[in-house]
């Protein structure tokens, strides 16, 4: 821990010396509290990124736009275009590699959902389903029975082991949440918890702000930090050590997501990828969210607002767009390609500024939370390491079955409780009635009795299900 003289240095050298200017209304307790926040950051750092980050904001990148093309057919494929027969031998790879116990399942947890109006992590938000489960017990029970799928398929108990990325606004309450729930079934050795970094929150001229008058303002540095952390916590390390050689990492949020898809990583295993995206098509040209494309050679996701309406609106022969492959934070990793990147190329992402509404210590010592962006907090994405892959594939999914992210409060109307539970009813209303089932009302299928549909024949067929109904397996 720095002295007060050296923490006036750091400060004075960093142009950040505002910060000390409530010091001495702090009683001596606030004044140890000030000392060993300011310890942990490393000023020239984050003012550096800063710089970085507000130059990428400004950056001129309609250019890319003449650079883009679409992913080549020979890295994209999709679950509509695939045989039946082939989506089978890839689910069969899939399960062969987690009996063999040689996957890992990298969730980023960090988020401090600010937009869904909690303070809590969204892993425990309450989602108001006939259950009661939350996504972190939806996604374990995920992992508990493709672990049992691949079991029944290659006549092996396997394992999965489950790496949560959190961050300091959410690390506690995410260990404490399944360690009350007994780790949901899951064995505890095999879940991983691990912490991204923080960088400080700055206005927009550059100063750093005060999230109270003894703390600065942090905020986590995006999923892209997961980078840095895995080489801070030696992740990769532990990966190694366990036998693992396959990673499929994606956000929390997802309710529809597919934890440890043995299809997605028996594709990306067949085709010898040592990076992968799923994406869902995207339909509407001004849907907001990133494309992934081929830019001279490598890849990359361009955003939305990156791309001019005449280039969004391009469609090929068959009346789709062009840039269709939309990004969904959903991937795949080989460990050795985690590895390159955390020890070579972790230093190279860019840092991205994203404008936010920042809660802060004003002039006058009051707390402040702004109604419109007042400040940066500085981020860097999970998939700006594309661009080193070697053997980069992607897979395209059906967007009903596969994505419905929570996002934002009820007032939104879109990306919401509401919808999310919608269309996770919608998708289980599919499995029942493909399986011989009727529903007249809300239903709801527990993981641990259909991953994603199978088995459902004898326990739905000829039966109609009313009102919110939940299916539970035998074992719960």
């Amino acid at each position: 821990m720095c002295s007060l003289d050296e923490i006036k240095k750091v400060l004075s050298e960093a142009k950040q010396y505002h910060l000390l200017r409530f010091w001495k209304e702090l009683t001596e307790e606030e004044k140890l509290n000030f000392i060993q926040n300011v310890s942990s950051i490393d000023f020239p750092y984050a003012v550096r990124a800063f710089d970085q980050a507000v130059s990428c904001l400004a950056e001129n990148r309609t250019g890319l736009e003449a650079k883009m093309r679409p992913v080549p057919d020979k890295q994209f494929d999709s679950v509509t275009c695939v045989s039946d027969g082939v989506v089978r031998e890839y689910r069969d790879k899939g399960l062969k590699a987690i009996a063999e116990g040689s996957v890992g399942v990298l969730l980023l947890a960090g988020g401090q959902g600010t937009r869904l109006g909690v303070t809590y992590p969204k892993g425990i938000f309450p989602l108001d389903l006939p259950s009661g489960k939350t996504l972190y017990q939806i996604q374990a029970e995920r992992i508990r029975k493709v672990i049992s799928l691949a079991e029944q398929k290659h006549s092996k108990r396997g394992k999965i082991f489950w790496y949560i990325m959190t961050s300091e606004a959410t690390h506690n309450d995410t260990v404490d949440y399944f360690e009350k729930h007994e780790f949901f079934g899951l064995e505890e050795e095999n879940v991983i918890f691990f912490k991204q970094g923080l960088l400080p929150c700055f206005d927009f001229d550059g100063n750093i702000l005060l999230q109270e008058k003894d703390t600065v303002a942090l905020a986590p540095d995006g999923n892209g930090g997961l980078y840095l952390a895995l080489k801070k916590h030696k992740i990769i390390d532990d990966m190694k050590n366990r036998g693992v050689r396959y990673i499929h990492a994606y956000c929390v949020d997802n309710i529809l997501v597919k934890v440890a898809d043995p299809v997605f990583l028996g594709y990306c295993i067949t085709k010898n990828a040592d990076c992968g995206a799923k994406v869902i098509k995207k339909e509407i040209p001004s849907e907001p969210i990133g494309v992934v494309c081929e830019i001279e050679g490598t890849f990359q996701v361009i955003e939305y607002s990156e791309i001019s309406q005449e280039t969004a609106n391009l469609r090929d022969n068959d009346g789709n767009l062009v840039y269709r492959s939309g990004n969904i934070c959903n991937h795949f990793f080989t460990v050795d390609f985690l590895e390159k990147v955390s020890e070579i190329h972790e230093s190279e992402l860019p840092l991205h500024a994203a404008k936010k509404k920042i809660p802060y210590i004003d002039d006058n010592g009051a707390k402040t939370t702004p109604t419109i962006p007042n400040g940066i907090k500085i981020e860097k994405f999970i998939f700006d390491v594309f661009r080193f892959s070697d053997r980069f594939v992607t897979w395209e999914v059906h967007r009903h079955e596969e994505f419905s992210p929570l996002k934002n409060c009820e007032s939104a109307l879109k990306d919401c409780p509401s919808t999310v539970r919608r269309d996770l009813f919608d998708l289980h209303k599919n499995y029942v009635e493909n399986a011989g089932g009727k529903v007249d009302g809300d239903i709801e299928i527990s993981p641990l009795l259909s991953y994603e549909g199978e088995g459902l024949e004898d326990v739905v067929r000829g039966k109609v299900f009313k009102d919110r109904t939940v299916l539970f397996a035998e074992c719960e």
